[in-house]
């Protein structure tokens, strides 16, 4: 993983990039922080991705929501919703067809509503330790969590990465930094706004080390969808044409390509989906909407089914961003970027 002066420079070129533009697996491995009491708080210590290669501590996941007005042949079956990855997670501006197709509707005041309705919606996938938990809730036999956060949380995150006090990245075993979750409540919404980080670097204590040694770190990559071949965004462009249509979710078309989440599919009679990979990304549950170097990297654990949990919190649109890429590049020292950094600033 790259340095705290390297996911800094990455962060404020990402941000300089910017173009305006018009289910659960069962488990618990996910920490359901939204279920937390109101007024309370929660402390996680976020650790590294367990894939080296990725220059940051969480993924990026963007998903688009398609709702249905029920399911074919079955009358009594209520509005459903599917969650679609967006293919601009991985290819340029314009290769997901559902948002190639939305972005004219904010041209249009009269469409902007739908527009946000279809528009991609971010998370941010995390892991580490829950140090102090507000939620009662059973322990699971692996303490290192997963941690599916929403913007406004991740904007806190990133926020304080960019504040040149933070010397160390927080994911450091011996001088990182505790993550204090506080809920509250803002209107009828939970607000989050006053989460922090602790004011202390601590040390990792001889049992987290021990979970990190005896379970590896989670491959968040894996907590990801896979990205949609040809004839899977063929099937989601349809997907989505019968979605604005107000039409009904159709199994034997789209079964085995995507599947609203909480509900039992036949897929004996549906339509095959050759595209090796990944099961049908309706595995993952999307959300109701409402830094020096780690020591040596622990081996990387084997992932239970992908189980993705809600994100409590509503998304804006349209921004169209530039990915947070990594790189090969040698690493300059940290004092070199920090420098760098301030004299672009000035």
């Amino acid at each position: 993983m790259a340095s705290l002066a390297e996911i800094r420079a990455k962060l404020q070129a990402s941000e300089g990039g910017q173009r305006p533009s018009g289910a659960s697996g069962g488990d618990n491995a996910i920490f359901p922080f939204w279920n937390i009491p109101e007024n309370t708080t929660s402390v996680m210590r976020f650790l590294p991705d367990g894939d080296t290669e990725n220059p940051y501590f969480w993924r990026e996941r963007q998903m688009i929501r398609m709702e249905f007005a029920g399911i074919k042949n079955q009358p009594d079956s209520r509005k459903v919703v599917v969650n679609i990855p967006c293919n601009e997670m991985w290819g340029p501006v314009g290769s997901c067809p559902v948002l190639s197709e939305v972005r004219n509707w904010f041209k249009d005041p009269n469409l902007e509503d739908m527009g946000r309705k279809y528009w991609k919606k971010r998370s941010y996938v995390f892991q580490g330790f829950v140090t102090e938990n507000s939620l009662q809730e059973e322990s699971p036999d692996n303490p290192i969590r997963r941690f599916i956060i929403n913007p406004s949380i991740f904007n806190i995150i990133k926020g304080a990465l960019m504040d040149t006090d933070f010397v160390e990245l927080p994911t450091d075993i011996e001088q990182g930094t505790d993550f204090r979750l506080t809920k509250t409540t803002k209107g009828q919404y939970s607000d989050y706004s006053t989460s922090s980080w602790a004011r202390r670097e601590r040390s990792l204590d001889s049992n987290e080390r021990a979970a990190i040694d005896t379970h590896g770190l989670y491959n968040l990559n894996d907590y990801l969808p896979k990205q949609p071949s040809e004839s899977e965004l063929s099937v989601i462009a349809e997907m989505f044409e019968a979605s604005v249509d107000g039409a009904v979710y159709d199994p034997e078309r789209w079964g085995n390509f995507y599947r609203p989440s909480g509900v039992q599919i036949d897929t004996a009679n549906s339509v095959p989906n050759t595209s090796a990979g990944k099961p049908p990304a309706a595995t993952i549950a999307q959300a109701p909407t409402a830094p020096a170097p780690v020591a040596a990297p622990a081996p990387v654990a084997t992932p239970a089914p992908v189980a993705v949990a809600p994100v409590p919190d509503g998304q804006p649109a349209p921004v169209a961003e530039a990915a947070m890429a990594g790189g090969d590049e040698a690493k300059p020292s940290a004092q070199d970027i920090l420098a760098a950094i301030r004299n672009r600033g000035s």
